[in-house]
């Protein structure tokens, strides 16, 4: 069975814990961490490239010289795309890059990505902070206790705990997210996961069949 080191909100008293099977003990699906990464990173650009056709350049429209009696090669506007300063011929444009894969697909590469990182002892459980306000420095001083400190994490949180989102999103190397947004690319981009009691459950609860 998946076990987790845990520890108190401060980093302190380290035990195990039995970590749930439906998401650290599965079958590790290569294939399916592949199509779901590169999908990922294919729905995060923007497709904001855009170059002027020569319609679009801000150039005078009158003709440059006479047609005949100069001795050089006719010319009509400036605009050409033979002209420096001129448009661009077949340059990108702003497009969308839509790319969908199935519900099963990606929650099989979580599934995956999870049991990875379970099986490398990579897996933490803290207590539920106890925080009124925001407080880095708190979150710093814990993370250095496990003996995570300079290393890229993963933290977890559940939707409602906007404190301990705003406590750790500061952190260099560390990257949080909330339970529901759980997704492989995030998970293999980080070294170490670290979930909350309440985190765990919700993810449980989210993504486990």
């Amino acid at each position: 069975m998946a076990k987790a080191k845990r520890f108190n909100e401060n980093g302190e008293g380290k035990s195990e814990l039995n970590l749930p099977e439906d998401l650290f003990e599965q079958k590790v699906h290569s294939q399916a961490l592949y199509e779901t990464v590169k999908v990922y990173l294919i729905n995060q650009r923007q497709g904001n490239a855009k170059t002027k056709q020569r319609g679009e350049v801000a150039f005078s429209t009158a003709k440059l010289y006479r047609q005949k009696g100069t001795g050089r090669a006719r010319a009509g506007s400036a605009k050409s795309p033979v002209r420096k300063g001129g448009g661009t011929v077949f340059g990108p444009k702003p497009r969308n890059f839509p790319t969908r894969l199935n519900r099963k697909v990606r929650r099989l590469a979580l599934r995956s990505a999870l049991t990875d990182r379970a099986s490398e002892n990579a897996v933490f459980v803290v207590e539920n902070p106890n925080l009124d306000a925001p407080k880095t420095k708190h979150v710093a001083h814990m993370l250095a206790n496990m003996g995570l400190d300079g290393k890229t994490v993963l933290f977890v949180t559940t939707n409602e705990d906007k404190v301990l989102f705003k406590s750790i999103r500061n952190l260099r190397g560390v990257d949080v997210l909330p339970a529901s947004q759980l997704n492989a690319y995030s998970v293999m981009r980080s070294e170490h996961l670290v979930f909350t009691d309440t985190s765990l459950q919700q993810a449980l609860e989210v993504f486990g069949s």
